[in-house]
């Protein structure tokens, strides 16, 4: 469906073919008239699936003639990232129509601090906001929430997992009761419905695609030991030299430095990114990142929702995610609105079990391949058995010649190895 079949306002409609779009994504062409409607509603469905404008669009349209400054529209999300991220896709939407916004996020300085206040306390059309740093600005006395028709919750499981369900529900103790609720999320846990019975009032209900790589996404996979790691990523990136945008995954911030120091040695322009860099460092690299100054970003799952850059080639897992949703959100980082990407995994022996998982889990076995000769012998895919043991009985008749025979009892011991996940 075209967005002009979409009943939006026609200095919408221009913004969005300044934009390069003509055809809405399954869900915004499902999101946009029940939001447009008035209606609460919850979406399921993956990055890359265009949720942003299906929420913003329908939002934009209802603000179009409004004259006040009242804060009308409460975005919340999960990270710093996503924040910025979605403020600048409300400002490239709007820009033929007068409507204000502002990010509010932490990590900054004592100047991003005065001037999320003053946007809060004389008022902006939407705030997009993260639930710990709306929070502080709340606790001060000076926001006025009282105004607010639309609360959007994007990337609500995120938030869930990062333990933000009190600073939520504190949040929207601060919000009118007659409003209209919003609610997007990438999976649907028992969490998230739990949430969505308290918080939405009969909601229109839409999934799409949840759980699987988007189709222009060639997966790959490669069985390598750790020390091989390295010498493999090199061969891998000395192949695909005119990939301009590739981000590079590990599951651990403590290595994000190690590869990164490994990839520039040997001639590769890269940046890595974390929680350990603060936010104008971060806004750095993405925007070095962005202008294809930098070809390789090397991050943890910080990237692996809601950073909106284009045109990315590559993917690679240089770990395998602990969880196996984590692996659709890192694929879905290429191959966005149906264009082509590649996404390759390096899997070691440990890991095997995760990589199992996920295809379990996306309902597909991806292609392994053979790594250079050089390197030496790959491991095999082997996963452990799963066979119970048998206990052992003492089959001899007891001393007192009863004639029954005793169990020797034999314990098991089942030790469970977790290993924590790190940022």
């Amino acid at each position: 469906m075209k967005f002009t079949e979409l009943g939006l306002n026609p200095e919408l409609l221009e913004a969005i073919h300044y934009m390069g779009f003509e055809n809405a994504t399954p869900i915004q062409e499902k999101s946009i008239p029940a939001i447009l409607q008035g209606r609460d509603l919850i979406g399921c469905a993956q990055t890359g699936t265009g949720k942003t404008a299906a929420f913003v669009l329908p939002i934009l349209h209802k603000l179009v003639g409004k004259e006040d400054l009242s804060i009308n529209t409460l975005v919340i999300v999960p990270t710093r990232e996503l924040a910025v991220q979605i403020e600048q896709q409300i400002q490239g939407l709007s820009y033929f129509i007068s409507v204000g916004s502002k990010a509010i996020y932490g990590g900054g300085d004592g100047k991003n601090w005065n001037e999320q206040k003053a946007a809060l306390q004389e008022g902006t059309d939407i705030i997009v906001a993260t639930p710990g740093k709306l929070l502080s600005h709340l606790k001060m006395g000076y926001v006025d929430f009282s105004k607010v028709e639309h609360l959007v919750m994007d990337e609500a499981d995120r938030m869930l997992d990062m333990g933000f369900s009190d600073d939520i529900n504190q949040i929207i103790s601060y919000l009118p009761k007659k409003r209209q609720n919003i609610l997007f999320s990438a999976t649907m846990p028992d969490s998230i419905r739990k949430l969505a019975n308290t918080l939405l009032h009969e909601p229109e209900e839409i999934t799409i695609s949840v759980s699987k790589p988007a189709k222009g996404v060639t997966q790959r996979l490669f069985l390598t030991f750790d020390e091989q790691k390295q010498g493999l990523l090199n061969h891998l990136l000395k192949e695909r030299e005119n990939y301009s945008s590739i981000i590079l995954f590990t599951s651990s911030k403590s290595k994000v430095s190690e590869i990164t120091r490994g990839l520039r040695k040997n001639g590769f322009k890269a940046r890595g990114i974390s929680s350990n860099l603060d936010q104008e460092e971060r806004e750095e690299v993405l925007r070095g990142f962005r202008s294809k100054r930098i070809r390789i970003i090397v991050a943890t799952d910080v990237l692996s929702r809601g950073i909106d850059i284009k045109d990315i080639n590559l993917v690679i897992n240089y770990d395998v995610p602990y969880d196996a949703e984590d692996y659709v959100h890192r694929v879905g980082r290429t191959a966005r609105a149906n264009t082509k990407g590649e996404a390759i995994t390096l899997v070691n022996p440990k890991d095997m079990i995760r990589m199992n998982k996920i295809e379990r889990l996306i309902e597909m076995e991806i292609e392994r391949f053979p790594i250079p000769e050089e390197l030496g012998p790959q491991p095999e895919w082997k996963l452990p058995s799963r066979k119970k043991k048998r206990g052992n009985f003492n089959r001899s008749k007891p001393k007192n010649n009863s004639g029954n025979r005793q169990k020797k009892k034999t314990e098991v011991v089942l030790k469970d190895q977790s290993q924590k996940k790190e940022d």
